[in-house]
């Protein structure tokens, strides 16, 4: 196991900080991310003008580099080898927590890898702040965010995620979204939805209701700005698939014999996963091995 002690680490490295910013209302920035943008001797971005704009407004000078889903591979290296070096750089992304749906995952990797201190800020987060507005369970979630474009990839997804009894949280973009909500629709079911729009910021708007509510609404209402969905986790039992499935009882006894067991324990075998007799298991059995 490796292990960070945050604030007790090698002084001759520096430290990897994720900072999160304001998904929308710049009065979610935090006094403690503030001073770390200050402090720290590198602002690693997705997007330098956007938090130029940030900077800006909080009186931050400290430098700007650009890392994004693009320049990671190079990028993300040259940052390591700094802080290597005894500097501290700051991740940003375009808003919310830097790592989610963003390349801050990499060099996160890259840093532990290299046993670099990597310190999380806790902040705004689009995801976490729509799912305790959504009214639906909050016991348990699952996070995947945006779908495949492409329609069968988008229905394969979905397909996969269809027994989870988690509530869903998706990222959809204006112009995708009646596209996923029918296919939500289309494998899932008519389950329980909730679509935050602009959380945070002034036009900030939420719809609850079912699937199919929410088909007649993208019709009418307004589709602008970043969404997030989360829908009702499956409320059916999920039943185990049984691999035997597909064997008749003698069957599925020749394939425990065939593996070494003993004719009784491979018949209580069978018996037990059938939830039968043995009796019963028996008796198919050696009637037609007469």
């Amino acid at each position: 196991m490796k292990q960070q002690m945050s604030y007790h680490e090698d002084s001759s490295k520096g430290v990897l900080y994720l900072v999160p910013t304001p998904i929308g209302n710049l009065e979610d920035m935090t006094f403690r991310a503030v001073r770390i943008l200050k402090e720290v001797d590198l602002i690693a971005a997705e997007d330098t003008r956007q938090t130029r704009k940030l900077c800006s407004h909080f009186d931050i000078h400290t430098p700007l580099t650009r890392y994004d889903e693009h320049t990671k591979g190079k990028v993300g290296s040259q940052l390591i080898d700094q802080i290597k070096e005894g500097k501290s750089i700051a991740l940003v992304s375009d808003a919310g927590m830097p790592a989610i749906s963003d390349p801050g995952q990499d060099i996160v990797g890259l840093a532990i890898s290299e046993e670099i201190a990597v310190i999380v800020l806790p902040g705004a987060n689009a995801a976490l702040t729509a799912l305790v507005a959504s009214g639906l369970s909050t016991n348990e979630f699952y996070y995947h965010g945006f779908l495949p474009r492409q329609k069968k990839a988008r229905a394969t997804e979905l397909d996969k995620l269809k027994s989870i009894q988690a509530s869903l949280i998706f990222y959809e973009s204006p112009h995708r979204l009646k596209e996923a909500l029918q296919a939500m629709k289309e494998v899932l079911g008519n389950r329980e939805i909730s679509i935050g729009r602009e959380l945070t910021k002034k036009f900030e708007e939420y719809q609850r209701g079912t699937l199919e509510e929410a088909l007649d609404w993208v019709e009418t209402g307004t589709v602008k700005g970043e969404f997030v969905i989360v829908v009702e986790g499956t409320t059916e039992e999920v039943i185990e698939e049984k691999w035997w499935t597909e064997l008749g009882v003698n069957q599925h006894v020749e394939h425990y014999l065939s593996l070494g067991l003993s004719s009784k324990d491979a018949i209580k075998s069978v018996a037990k996963e059938r939830e039968v007799p043995k009796r019963d298991v028996y008796q198919s059995f050696h009637q037609d091995s007469e």
